[in-house]
């Protein structure tokens, strides 16, 4: 089990960079980041499928895109100068709320 959480926060982390550098794709007119940014939705919903053999499917998706939007949000924040307000905060503290609970509800 501890193998597949450890895709799974690999996939998560994929999905994260490939979001991030969605904008040098320049609307898929640049082929290699075009490329880049599927290959590496490719890989993550790849190793996301492996993850689902062991970890129950709605925690396994809630945590990829939950944890993946508040990831891509942070890297916003840090690397692509967007802004990061209480809301914005809030709002991600709530996914990853929402994801924990899934997971402690699975587990019973």
């Amino acid at each position: 089990m501890a193998a597949a959480w450890l895709l799974l926060v690999v996939a998560i982390a994929i999905e994260v960079a490939s979001t991030a550098t969605l904008p040098r794709t320049d609307g898929f007119s640049n082929p290699a980041w075009t490329a880049a940014v599927v290959s590496g939705y490719a890989v993550s919903i790849g190793l996301l499928s492996v993850a689902v053999k062991q970890i129950p499917v709605s925690v396994a998706y809630a945590a990829w895109s939950g944890l993946g939007t508040a990831g891509i949000a942070i890297v916003g924040f840090l690397f692509l100068s967007e802004s990061l307000d209480a809301v914005k905060v809030t709002a991600l503290g709530l996914i990853i709320v929402g994801v924990v609970v899934l997971n402690l509800q699975s587990s019973r």
